[in-house]
């Protein structure tokens, strides 16, 4: 490489923000490599979608996760993978809560959804743990059901008696990662609007129908 490709790739990466994060955005999932490309691991899609849209990188460890510092317009972030297995969710995410002192209200959570079709989303303020481990982690260890979500379809098992474990855990098809593509910008632009305060318009806008 070049002096002058050098200069140039120094300019092109997005300086990491000053000052504390407003809002910590967690994308669940497990981090071990072979679940790269599984149902579970939708939160990780999406955040890393999103943490490219800011121009940041993942590459701090720290808060048990791997984090990235963003400024999403004029708001500073905290994005977060748990290095947690998803059922223990909650260790990562409320660690970094009360170290910053950010409250349930300002930390979204993107997660995968079973009862929704692939790419489908659902917005919500705050709700139940409707079943999943990782926000039922979230709840329990912070105490409150407060945090605004993103929910992403992976859709419903193939039959009743397929096994659950094994449905989540199961690779996305060529096609379906095409729609998750599509479903990603989608939930960068929702984010966009939840961090200047606009839950309901995202609401509004992405909920599917």
């Amino acid at each position: 490489m070049s002096i002058f490709d050098l200069f140039k790739q120094l300019e092109s990466q997005t300086p990491a923000p000053a000052g504390p994060p407003e809002y910590i955005i967690a994308g669940l999932g497990n981090y071990e490599s072979k679940y790269a490309n599984t149902r579970h691991n939708t939160g990780f899609l999406m955040i890393d979608a999103f943490a490219e849209h800011c121009g940041a990188q993942f590459q701090k460890h720290r808060f048990k996760s791997h984090t990235a510092d963003a400024q999403c317009g004029e708001t500073r972030c905290l994005l977060l993978k748990p290095e947690t297995f998803m059922n223990l969710s909650g260790q990562a995410v409320t660690e970094a809560m009360q170290f910053y002192q950010i409250p349930p209200e300002r930390t979204i959570i993107i997660y995968d959804d079973i009862t929704l079709p692939v790419g489908g989303l659902r917005i919500r303020k705050k709700g139940s743990d409707g079943g999943h481990n990782g926000i039922k982690n979230i709840i329990y260890l912070s105490g409150s059901d407060q945090f605004p979500r993103i929910r992403v379809g992976i859709g419903k098992k193939p039959h009743p008696d397929y096994p659950l474990a094994d449905w989540v855990l199961s690779a996305f098809s060529e096609e379906e990662r095409g729609v998750l593509s599509e479903t990603a910008k989608k939930v960068t632009e929702a984010l966009e609007l939840m961090l200047k305060g606009q839950t309901d318009k995202a609401m509004n806008q992405f909920n599917n129908k």
